[in-house]
């Protein structure tokens, strides 16, 4: 153990201590390359939401994902 968490070990009383249970729900940031209206369209829905589009775009494919949702993609 460090000092630090010998500090921590001796003031508070971790027995009772619960895991965090949102940890699965972490969000991990990534990088994607999304077309210039697919931004404005979210954004727009954020104007009227209230809801940030980042936040927006994550719930729209978090219901995908729930709903197994699949593409239908025809080539021309």
């Amino acid at each position: 153990m460090t000092e630090k968490d010998d500090f921590l070990e001796k003031e508070f009383d971790f027995s009772k201590a619960v895991k965090n249970p949102y940890v699965k729900a972490l969000k991990r940031q990534v990088t994607i390359n999304l077309d210039e209206n697919v931004i404005i369209y979210f954004k727009g829905k954020a104007d009227q939401t209230g809801i940030p589009y980042q936040t927006l775009i994550n719930l729209y494919l978090k219901d995908c994902v729930t709903n197994n949702r699949n593409l239908e993609l025809t080539w021309k």
